[in-house]
């Protein structure tokens, strides 16, 4: 999918420090008191335009949510969803998923939200895929004790590769769904991509837990 650059992009985000944070690293440990108060904190990793964790701020507002992308042009479509609903317990942060635990400290993330990534198909790619051995590391450390981690691909290589790096990583899985839209036992809140590319094939879902 080809990106459209955004002029000024940044400078527009900037212009809204009451959701898009200029310097997330400056709030690591302390992201509670970014929002006042003490409720749970969940984050998707690479929000696209901000469907789907716009949608879950607003059905629950009890819960602080985290939009994380990488490309200031996309996360600018987030903004303009999110100040449309005046969604408060929402915030914006440009970053790379490798570099996460730089902005969140230990035990600070209640649920981690990884929807559609890249699949990175080639095999030299394989340590670019947010599954990777290193990337669970780094979620294992900023995930609470009894976190997790809810997936969501169209892609089936992809799919089998997460199911087996959590289980190398001793990861416990859960509700595993291998056609979700079919599946109505579990909710879903679908993303753009979803929308427009779920008719040309299933869509993969699964739940990973910390162990200990």
């Amino acid at each position: 999918m080809r990106l459209r650059k955004v002029k000024n992009a940044k400078e527009k985000l900037n212009a809204h420090p009451e959701y898009f944070i200029v310097d997330p690293q400056a709030r690591r440990g302390i992201w509670q008191k970014e929002f006042q108060n003490m409720n749970p904190i969940h984050i998707e990793v690479g929000c696209g335009k901000g469907q789907f964790i716009t949608s879950l701020a607003k059905m629950n507002p009890k819960i602080n949510y985290i939009a994380i992308e990488k490309y200031d042009s996309v996360l600018l479509r987030v903004l303009e969803k999110v100040e449309k609903e005046e969604l408060k317990n929402l915030r914006l942060i440009l970053l790379d998923a490798k570099d996460l635990i730089n902005v969140f400290s230990k035990d600070e993330v209640h649920l981690i939200y990884i929807n559609f990534s890249d699949p990175w198909p080639k095999a030299a790619h394989a340590k670019r895929r947010l599954t990777y051995k290193t990337f669970l590391e780094s979620y294992k450390e900023i995930l609470t004790e009894d976190g997790a981690i809810f997936q969501k691909t169209d892609n089936r290589k992809l799919f089998e590769f997460s199911l087996e790096s959590f289980n190398e990583q001793n990861w416990r899985i859960s509700n595993i769904s291998l056609d979700l839209h079919q599946d109505l036992d579990i909710p879903n809140i679908m993303t753009e991509f979803e929308e427009k590319w779920s008719k040309l094939g299933p869509i993969y879902r699964l739940e990973a837990r910390k162990r200990g």
